[in-house]
C-alpha cells in the first residue's frame, strides 16, 4: 500500500502539476482554510491525545502554522525566482544564476508532542517549493492523526499529498520507499534508523531531534524573571517540548534562591492544584509516565512529585542537588522534571556542556555581557536564546535546527523552502565572443595562461548586469584608443603628408 502511495505522487509530481506557482498557492489557502474551518475539531483532538486547552493549541501550535502559511503565500514568488551570483570576467557576459527547484516527492515523519506543528509547518515548506508529500503523523497522538487523515483530502490534491497512518510497521514500510527528501521530528535513536534507511537510497534527510538543553542562571541576573520565563518553558505541555529547559546550572549560593522563585511562580500558572488547572497537560500514555517517574529514583523533591497513572498526571517538579551521574542526567527527560545541577561559575558550566552531546538549544540568565559573550562563543547549539526560553523558535527568519546528536538541517520560513528544494546552478553562454575562450584552448602556452588567471581571479559584483556591461564598454573604449594611437604611429609619415598638403592647397585643393 505505501509502494503504491509513494508511486502515485511520484507520476502526479513528475507531470509537473505544482511546477506552477498559482498552483501552490491554492494548495497553501486550502491548507489555510483547513485550519481556521476545524480549529475547534483540531483542539478537541488535542483535548484527548494531551489533554491541552483550546489557548494553549492556539499558542504552541495554530498561530505558528497560520504564519508560516501567510508568509510563504506573500514571499514565495520571491523564494522560487532566479538568484543572481557574483561573477568573474570569465563569466562576464554569461547569464550565472541559482534557480531554487523541486525535489520531487518528500515524507514528513512527525512526533506527538505537537502533532499539527510538526507535519504541516514543514508541509508548508514543502508545498511552496513545489513537491509532492507524504505524511505520516505519530501514531502516539491518535486521535489527532485519525483527523488529519480525514481533513487533508478534503482540502488539499490528493494525487499530490496524502496521510499515512499506523504504527511502526507503516513507518518502515515507508523507509523501504525511494523518497527526495525525508523530513524527520522525534528521537536520536530513531532519527539514527530513519537516516540509515535514507542512506540505502541516497536519500537527503532533515532530523529535528532533541536532547538535553541546558539553562545556565547567573547569579548576576534578575531571578525571579528569570525564573517565571524557566517556569512556562519548563512546564508548558507537560515538559514535552524539544527544546524545553531540560536542566538549569546554577551557583550553589543561588538554589534555594531558584527554588523559591520557581514555588512562586507555579502557584500563580497553575494555582495549588496544577492537576486541576485547565492549562496543565498530561503525558502521553502509560509507557511515558513510568520512564519519566523513574528519572527521579535517585534525586531530591524540592517542589512537586506527585503523580497519578490513571490520568498520566505528573505535578510540575523541581530537583535539587542533582549530580552528573544521576539517570536523570543521561537521557532526555521529555517531562514535568527541572533537574539543578551546581556548578562553580561560569567556566565550570561551560565545561559541563561542552562535555556532552551538542544540545538542540541553549539557555543563559545573566545581565552581565561578559558572561553571555563567553556562553556563546565558548559552547555550541542548535540554537541559542539569552534571558528567555523557547523564543528563537517564534521568529520565522531564524532557521530552526539541531546540530551534531541534536539533528540536521534546518527549516521555519524561507529556510523550509531552502531545505526542500534543489538548488540548481546554471550558466547560460552565447556563440559571440569566442576570442575570449582562447585562453583556455590548446596550445597552452605560459601567455595565455596569464591571460585565463586574469579573467578567472577578477570578481565582479552580482547586479543586473549594467557594471558589467560598463566594463565591457570601458575596455572596448580603451582598445579603440590603443588602436588608434598605433594607427597615427604607423601612418605618421601619410598622416604628416596630408596635413602638409592640405595647408599648401586648402581643404579642397586650389582652383
Amino acid at each position: 500500500m505505501e509502494k503504491q502511495v509513494v508511486d502515485g505522487l511520484r507520476e502526479v509530481f513528475q507531470s509537473g502539476r505544482s511546477r506552477p506557482l498559482q498552483y501552490r498557492k491554492q494548495q497553501l489557502g486550502a491548507l489555510h482554510r483547513l485550519i481556521t474551518e476545524h480549529q475547534e475539531d483540531i483542539e478537541q483532538a488535542l483535548k484527548q491525545d494531551l489533554n491541552r486547552n483550546t489557548y494553549n493549541t492556539s499558542l504552541f501550535e495554530l498561530i505558528s502554522i497560520e504564519n508560516d502559511i501567510k508568509l510563504a503565500e506573500s514571499e514565495m514568488a520571491d523564494w522560487a525566482a532566479p538568484r543572481p551570483v557574483k561573477k568573474n570576467l570569465n563569466s562576464a557576459l554569461d547569464n550565472v544564476y541559482i534557480k531554487p527547484e523541486p525535489l520531487g516527492v518528500v515524507l514528513i515523519i512527525g512526533t506527538w508532542n505537537y502533532p499539527w506543528a510538526m507535519i504541516l509547518q514543514p508541509l508548508v515548506g514543502a508545498i511552496a517549493a513545489g513537491n509532492a508529500a507524504v505524511l505520516k503523523p505519530s501514531e502516539l497522538s491518535e486521535h489527532s492523526a485519525r483527523l488529519m487523515k480525514e481533513l487533508l483530502p478534503l482540502y488539499l490534491d490528493k494525487e499530490m499529498y496524502q496521510v499515512v497512518t499506523g504504527g511502526v510497521p507503516e513507518t518502515q514500510e515507508l523507509l523501504r520507499q525511494r523518497f527526495d527528501h525525508i523530513f524527520y521530528t522525534g528521537s536520536s535513536m530513531v532519527g539514527k534508523l530513519v537516516m540509515e534507511a535514507a542512506a540505502r537510497h541516497l536519500t537527503p534527510v532533515t532530523l529535528e531531534l532533541g536532547g538535553k538543553s541546558p539553562c545556565y542562571v547567573d547569579k548576576n541576573c534578575d531571578i525571579a524573571v528569570a525564573c517565571r520565563r524557566i517556569t512556562w518553558g519548563k512546564f508548558a505541555n507537560c515538559g514535552q517540548t524539544c527544546i524545553a529547559p531540560d536542566y538549569i546550572l546554577c551557583e550553589p549560593s543561588i538554589q534555594d534562591r531558584i527554588v523559591e522563585e520557581i514555588q512562586k511562580t507555579l502557584l500563580e500558572f497553575y494555582q495549588t492544584d496544577p492537576k486541576s488547572s485547565p492549562d496543565y497537560c498530561r503525558i502521553i500514555n502509560t509507557r511515558h509516565f513510568d520512564r519519566v517517574l523513574a528519572l527521579m529514583n535517585e534525586c531530591t523533591i524540592a517542589l512537586g512529585g506527585e503523580s497519578d497513572r490513571s490520568q498520566c498526571y505528573i505535578a510540575p517538579t523541581v530537583l535539587k542537588d542533582v549530580l552528573p551521574h544521576f539517570k536523570i542526567m543521561q537521557e532526555e527527560i521529555f517531562g514535568p522534571l527541572l533537574p539543578i545541577v551546581t556548578v562553580n561559575g561560569l567556566s565550570e558550566a561551560i565545561q559541563f556542556i561542552n562535555a556532552r552531546e551538542k544540545p538542540l538549544a541553549l539557555y543563559v540568565f545573566s545581565s552581565d555581557k561578559t558572561v553571555i559573550k563567553r556562553m556563546l562563543a565558548e559552547t555550541s547549539s542548535g540554537g541559542v536564546t539569552v534571558n528567555d526560553v523557547l523564543m528563537h523558535y517564534t521568529v520565522d527568519t531564524l532557521p530552526f535546527g539541531g546540530v551534531g546528536n541534536s539533528g540536521m538541517g534546518r527549516y521555519h520560513g524561507k529556510h523550509t523552502f531552502d531545505q526542500l528544494s534543489h538548488h540548481r546552478a546554471c550558466l547560460i553562454k552565447s556563440f559571440a565572443m569566442e576570442g575570449l575562450n582562447d585562453a583556455r584552448y590548446p596550445p597552452l602556452t605560459a601567455a595565455r595562461l596569464r591571460k585565463a588567471k586574469f579573467f578567472m581571479q577578477h570578481r565582479l559584483c552580482s547586479c543586473s548586469g549594467i557594471c558589467v556591461w560598463a566594463v565591457i564598454a570601458t575596455l572596448l573604449a580603451i582598445g579603440l584608443l590603443v588602436a588608434l594611437i598605433v594607427c597615427c604611429f604607423l601612418d605618421s609619415d601619410i598622416s604628416t603628408g596630408i596635413f602638409v598638403a592640405i595647408a599648401k592647397n586648402g581643404l579642397y585643393g586650389s582652383k
